[in-house]
């Protein structure tokens, strides 16, 4: 049960927070003190390559990651010793409206025209991904069929 929490947790913040990630931020993941494998970094510099941000713009969005990096791993840990259902809808709920809340403070930043092609990425990204999980699901059937 715990490694399913986990998984879900990891798959509903992480595609935020490497998408997100603007120049200039060390990559660090939490305290294990390795850097951002190469495809996320990548997302986060497609991201934000497109948008030309200001210093001033880079700077605030690079302290906005850094700030919200550890809050899901906070919510997590408080919901992860007590796991009924309703523990983990609490968690789900916590945690979306945790996203929406950094998503809202990264737009702020941006200029109108910056937001539309932050849009537009982010709308391309999430299409990759969901053909991905298709391709991905296509697979386990497949090799469901061949056993």
């Amino acid at each position: 049960m715990r490694k399913t929490l986990t998984a879900l947790t990891l798959a509903a913040c992480l595609p935020a927070i490497a998408m997100a990630m603007p120049n200039g931020t060390s990559g660090k993941h939490g305290d294990c003190g390795h850097g951002m494998r190469s495809e996320h970094r990548e997302h986060g510099s497609r991201l934000f390559k497109e948008l030309d941000l200001t210093p001033e713009q880079r700077q605030q969005l690079g302290k906005l990651m850094k700030e919200h990096r550890d809050n899901p791993r906070e919510i997590t840990k408080k919901y992860l010793e007590k796991l009924p259902k309703a523990d983990q809808e609490a968690l789900k709920k916590e945690l979306e409206n945790s996203r929406l809340e950094h998503e809202k403070a990264l737009r702020a930043v941006l200029t109108p025209e910056q937001q539309k092609t932050y849009d537009a990425q982010k709308a391309e990204m999430a299409k990759h991904r969901a053909e991905r999980e298709e391709f991905e699901a296509w697979k386990a059937e497949k090799a469901k069929r061949t056993e």
